[in-house]
């Protein structure tokens, strides 16, 4: 893993999904072979693959503190083109310091993540009056996850992570996307850890080799996402879970 420090020129970022995105990490060492946001290499330079690096950005925090004095109050997404909670947080601990100047302002926060290196964070979330706390969780098997999401946290670390914070009262999320094979257990597991879930197809282009490779080429079937995602959709409702729409869900069905 390449790390680098830069400096950036702005931190507070107009988003398609919430108002504003904060990004303290260029790259991600979570090494998702699916990862939509590696498309950024052509705009970043970078020779290595997706994956293989970390630009950090130091002055990240400073930044924030000057623009959230400047910009029109608005719910931030924690963030949107890296993990927030990737391995290399443990040593500059650059979310931690913008959300503690989020949390000065009280600006509302939607996090997410697949590090269970959230909970460090916990006592300070608590604080917020506007969270809430989303994991990306797309299968239930350790197999899989190794597959495709080499280096982030294994699944029962996040389902536990999503149990703790919602035991203290904190909104939670799962966002069941990609949908990879493997799925079976996921209502189960995430039953009482979550106040609602999100399944959605996504990209699945940059994870093409490892469909191949692993004889997994019928998990990209329309056929496939369709039945999985109705059968996921029902259990959780029957749950009590509301069940919100991405992308790919319209109108009630998903479609291909």
């Amino acid at each position: 893993m390449i790390v680098r420090e830069i400096i950036a020129k702005s931190v507070l970022a107009k988003s398609q999904i919430y108002d504003y995105a904060i990004n303290p990490y260029v790259g991600c060492s979570h090494s998702c072979r699916y990862c939509y946001a590696a498309f950024m290499r052509r705009f970043t330079g970078h020779k290595e693959k997706w994956g293989e690096f970390v630009d950090v950005k130091i002055n990240a925090p400073e930044l924030l503190a000057k623009e959230i004095k400047r910009k029109r109050r608005g719910r931030v997404w924690v963030s949107g083109v890296c993990d927030p909670y990737q391995a290399e947080e443990k040593k500059y601990t650059l979310t931690r310091r913008c959300l503690e100047i989020l949390l000065e302002n009280q600006w509302p926060v939607t996090i997410q993540t697949k590090s269970s290196m959230v909970l460090r964070d916990i006592e300070m979330l608590e604080q917020f009056k506007d969270i809430e706390v989303g994991f990306s969780i797309a299968t239930a098997d350790e197999k899989i996850r190794k597959l495709f999401e080499p280096g982030s946290s294994p699944i029962k670390e996040r389902i536990h992570a999503l149990d703790v914070l919602h035991q203290k009262g904190i909104p939670t999320f799962a966002m069941i996307a990609p949908l990879l094979p493997g799925t079976d257990g996921l209502i189960e597991e995430l039953s009482g850890k979550v106040d609602h879930v999100l399944i959605d197809r996504l990209n699945y282009f940059y994870a093409n080799r490892i469909y191949t490779e692993n004889d997994l080429e019928w998990a990209k079937e329309g056929s496939f996402f369709i039945q999985t995602a109705e059968e996921l959709k029902k259990g959780f409702e029957r749950k009590g879970r509301e069940v919100r729409p991405g992308p790919a869900f319209r109108g009630g069905v998903y479609e291909r």
